[in-house]
């Protein structure tokens, strides 16, 4: 497939193109992300990172991503950080993945603001700072970012720089329970266990399963297993 060839397709037969299959999709993005689309560009890394549509490649992806960037791309910003933290492509740095957090944050980048609050809670790549991490976490969460709105729940649950609050912290993990983050809806499930709302509790424990990570299940069910082995939920019969 040729560019000229995406050129001479009419809407109809792009949609066809593109839905055929993964690879069909990857083909197209090939096409129109050596023409130098951004958006093309950054579908494209995903691809090659995930191994969707074509053999896994993160060193391919690091490459498209850095061309994304260079076309002003916040997400491929990040994700260009998101490599350097965890070795995909390139050994790990923490401190280079700070750096492109920060470009993806200082352009107004919601997981920008989260990734580099979550080095920055830890002292990962950049000092500990946990108040400026929750300054960040709160500027994303301002945005609807439910990860980040969970982790305030954090802070307030725990006492990090703040005054232990529980009802905060309870607000706080049903705003990202309901903007569909599975650790917010873990939390906010504790709390409800906690206040004696059994049926409610299990009807979130049962939406878990749907984007959790399998790391993230196992903590769970062994969390339950703990501490209430008289729940049943779609959590724990995944386990059986």
């Amino acid at each position: 497939m040729t560019l000229d060839d995406l050129n001479e397709m009419d809407p109809e037969a792009l949609r066809d193109a593109v839905s055929a299959s993964p690879e069909q999709l990857v083909a197209v993005l090939r096409v129109a992300a050596g023409a130098g689309d951004a958006e093309a560009q950054l579908l494209l890394a995903q691809a090659a990172l995930d191994g969707k549509g074509m053999a896994a490649d993160p060193r391919e992806a690091l490459e498209w991503f850095h061309k994304a960037a260079q076309a002003g791309s916040t997400m491929a910003m990040n994700m260009i950080g998101r490599c350097c933290e965890h070795g995909r492509g390139v050994a790990v740095d923490k401190a280079a993945a700070a750096q492109w957090y920060r470009a993806a944050a200082d352009r107004g980048l919601d997981w920008g603001m989260y990734n580099l609050a979550s080095l920055t809670a830890l002292g990962n790549g950049v000092p500990e700072d946990r108040a400026g991490a929750l300054a960040l976490f709160r500027k994303a969460a301002a945005m609807g970012h439910a990860k980040s709105i969970n982790i305030i729940g954090n802070f307030h649950e725990d006492g990090w720089v703040v005054e232990r609050d529980m009802a905060i912290a309870a607000d706080h993990y049903l705003r990202s329970a309901e903007g569909g983050d599975f650790r917010g809806m873990f939390n906010h499930a504790r709390m409800l266990l906690a206040r004696g709302d059994r049926a409610d509790a299990v009807r979130w424990l049962d939406r878990i399963p749907e984007t959790a990570t399998a790391a993230f299940m196992a903590k769970a069910r062994q969390w339950l297993r703990d501490n209430r082995p008289d729940i049943s939920c779609e959590l724990t019969k995944a386990a059986r």
